[in-house]
């Protein structure tokens, strides 16, 4: 009979104890602001990227079950979870803890989008978990600098950015434009706060000099030369590099989610009636690393080649460029906003109504994901669209002029995106995305300082 009691006794304290280290999901969101669902993708069993599910947890994480597409990815107290798109629950198996199902319903989230990344922060209920969070404050020099924290945006005021995180390592990033960008890792303990202070240097690159450090106004006025538009022109630069334009006469269009356009994001939504009234000339090819050396006097491209597509460039280096390639030509280049992109790359009034750029066999038009081999190629050796205009689905993605906004069913005239804003538009697939993101009415949005391989630019020229 005692043994009896003992054996109960031990088994209600098992279960109590189990119970005591219950896990509880404190919030699961959408992370708009985080890209690495797009600049470190996995493709699931139909070649279509993933989303990422990044799990916040204090502990040892040892399984996640459900549609995953393995293996998971470890980031000190954060794991990454690849799920197909459409997912709508999880379950987590950790050391300690009772197995935990996610149903992301229950959090507003009906089901998962490819390409974008979510976090999901759990707590157990045991009080001591009220201790493994700290405050991580960085002081930093220019004010106006951009602050990522394990990969995300934290807002700063006064050159003063502070987050609340897990205890644990963490990675930071402090970039501003003109100055060498510092990063590191930072380890926060449930002691104390931390804080980092750090001044950014400027930087010595001509690429990265901001106009101020480096006047491109010429001593003489500029004279614009006017450009007569016709089909297809060529606008010498210097030391045999030109510059190819194709005309796009005005015109319009519906832009956005047209029923062609299969799987879009709500943020190609509603579609509207968009009016161009000028004519223009757009790069019948991406910014090539030769134009840009041409120009420049350097190439950050990560993918080295003289007609490869120029990559690894900010917006904000892009106006430098832009100033310094008008001083050279007389001309007036710039971006195209995002309704001069879309209806050049929809063909124009020659369309006939392709999902992509040119085709709807997008390996015919494209270097995406599923052909580049994981780099760039040459420009204009795939097959141009109606226009004669190459590369607009693949490649590289391309800045546009405007500030990102919301979509409106008003009809337009000359739309020039938002008033303001913290993100600048790009267009275009590039070399590693997967096909969803190549169609002609995909809009991606990241910070003007912002750069990676796969994202270049491409030239408009106006009467």
């Amino acid at each position: 009979m005692r043994n009896i009691l003992l054996s109960f006794v031990l088994l209600f304290a098992a279960i109590s104890s189990a119970l005591a280290q219950k896990l509880t999901v404190e919030s699961f969101k959408l992370a708009g602001s985080d890209l690495t669902a797009q600049t470190q993708p996995r493709k699931d069993l139909n070649d279509r990227n993933c989303a990422v599910v990044k799990v916040q947890f204090v502990g040892d994480l040892l399984n996640v079950e459900g549609n995953v597409i393995m293996p998971l990815v470890k980031r000190n107290n954060e794991t990454w979870v690849y799920m197909p798109q459409n997912t709508r629950q999880m379950k987590v198996i950790t050391k300690n803890y009772l197995p935990l199902m996610v149903t992301f319903a229950d959090y507003d989230i009906e089901r998962l989008e490819s390409n974008r990344t979510y976090v999901l922060t759990l707590l157990s209920n045991n009080l001591q978990q009220a201790q493994q969070s700290q405050t991580l404050t960085i002081k930093y020099m220019p004010t106006n600098a951009t602050v990522l924290v394990d990969n995300k945006m934290v807002k700063g005021t006064n050159g003063v950015a502070r987050t609340t995180l897990p205890v644990g390592q963490h990675s930071f990033v402090v970039a501003c434009d003109g100055y060498e960008s510092e990063e590191g890792m930072v380890k926060l303990k449930a002691s104390a706060p931390s804080n980092i202070q750090i001044t950014l240097t400027k930087e010595a690159m001509a690429t990265q000099q901001s106009i101020v450090s480096q006047p491109i106004v010429a001593q003489q006025p500029v004279v614009q030369t006017p450009i007569a538009i016709s089909d297809n022109i060529t606008i010498p630069v210097k030391d045999g590099i030109s510059i190819d334009m194709v005309r796009v006469e005005a015109g319009t269009f519906t832009m956005g989610a047209t029923a062609e356009m299969e799987y879009p994001w709500d943020d190609e939504k509603p579609t509207h009636q968009v009016t161009l009234t000028n004519d223009y000339c757009i790069g019948k090819y991406e910014v090539t690393q030769a134009l840009w050396q041409a120009v420049m006097g350097n190439d950050p491209s990560i993918f080295k080649g003289d007609n490869l597509p120029v990559e690894y460039v900010r917006w904000d280096d892009c106006q430098v460029f832009l100033s310094k390639l008008n001083r050279i030509t007389g001309k007036t280049f710039r971006l195209p906003t995002e309704a001069e992109w879309e209806y050049a790359a929809r063909g124009g009034n020659k369309s006939r109504g392709y999902q992509y750029s040119g085709s709807n066999n997008l390996l015919d038009v494209a270097w995406f994901g599923d052909n580049s081999g994981n780099k760039t190629h040459a420009v204009g050796t795939k097959q141009p669209n109606e226009l004669g205009i190459y590369d607009m689905s693949g490649n590289v993605e391309e800045w546009c002029q405007d500030w990102d906004g919301a979509y409106s069913s008003s009809s337009q005239v000359n739309p020039t995106g938002a008033n303001g804003g913290s993100n600048r538009v790009f267009r275009g697939g590039g070399w590693n995305n997967v096909a969803r993101r190549c169609r002609s009415s995909y809009r991606g949005y990241v910070t003007p300082g912002f750069r990676y391989s796969g994202l270049g630019l491409r030239l408009v020229l106006s009467e």
